[in-house]
């Protein structure tokens, strides 16, 4: 009798995949950069055309609050009234941690602005301001002095003023359009200030006689504060971007 031959079938070994390195993850560059706290980003010393300052970078803004406050005005002429306004303001939102100036810091601004009033019944107006502060001197909270003298804080508020009286006499942009079946006249003066090689940011309109606010050039296209219709808007940004505004 033939001798049987076992056949031992070949083991199939398994593939071995090769292993797969693995890559450590790219350091982002957030990460390379050591990022600046927003509380380090306000504090931190900045520069803008020459001057140097801290806080809120140019360009930014705030929103606040106004409680119920008691505004006060008493008639000197015919034309010019006295007035004083008391009142707490709360931020919109939360300040960043650590940002901001400490409690007990004290500011003097000079206000110019237009306040827009319509009477609405017997006893109620609405009223809207827009303009410009200017800061006079500021008070640090370790310290009871201010950052200028009264006789200093005088000389900047003329100077302020002696801008203001520029900016008025300057050449501004007639506006003149028609939109929503409303006829509109009136004209748009630069804000001298944010204004470099003939490329205004900011403008203070006027319309149909009366202070419509100030319209700014963003990133994101016009703005204007108080005005919702972003068509109006934009039809007057149409023409100050026309006259190269």
């Amino acid at each position: 009798m033939a001798a049987t031959r076992t056949v031992t079938a070949p083991s199939r070994k398994k593939a071995v995949k090769p292993t797969a390195i693995k890559k450590k993850p790219a350091a982002k560059k957030a990460a390379a950069k050591k990022k600046v706290p927003v509380a380090g980003s306000y504090n931190a010393w900045k520069q803008f055309e020459g001057q140097q300052y801290t806080g809120m970078k140019i360009g930014r803004s705030h929103k606040w609050n106004y409680d119920a406050g008691v505004w006060r005005e008493t008639k000197i002429t015919p034309d010019l009234w006295e007035i004083s306004y008391d009142v707490v303001k709360r931020r919109a939102g939360h300040a960043p941690e650590g940002s901001g100036v400490p409690v007990g810091t004290g500011y003097h601004w000079y206000i110019v602005a237009n306040q827009q009033v319509d009477k609405i019944n017997a006893d109620d107006y609405t009223t809207k301001m827009s303009g410009f502060k200017f800061k006079l001197a500021h008070k640090r909270a370790s310290k009871n002095k201010w950052s200028a003298s009264l006789a200093n804080q005088r000389k900047r508020m003329i100077s302020f003023l002696q801008d203001m009286i520029t900016q008025l006499k300057a050449a501004s942009t007639r506006l003149e359009f028609s939109y929503k079946g409303t006829d509109y006249e009136g004209e748009a003066i630069p804000v001298m200030e944010t204004c470099k090689e003939g490329d205004c940011v900011e403008w203070d309109i006027y319309l149909n006689e009366e202070s419509k606010g100030i319209i700014r050039k963003m990133k994101s296209g016009w703005k204007m504060n108080g005005v919702t219709d972003k068509g109006l808007i934009k039809a007057i940004a149409g023409i100050l971007e026309s006259e190269g505004g």
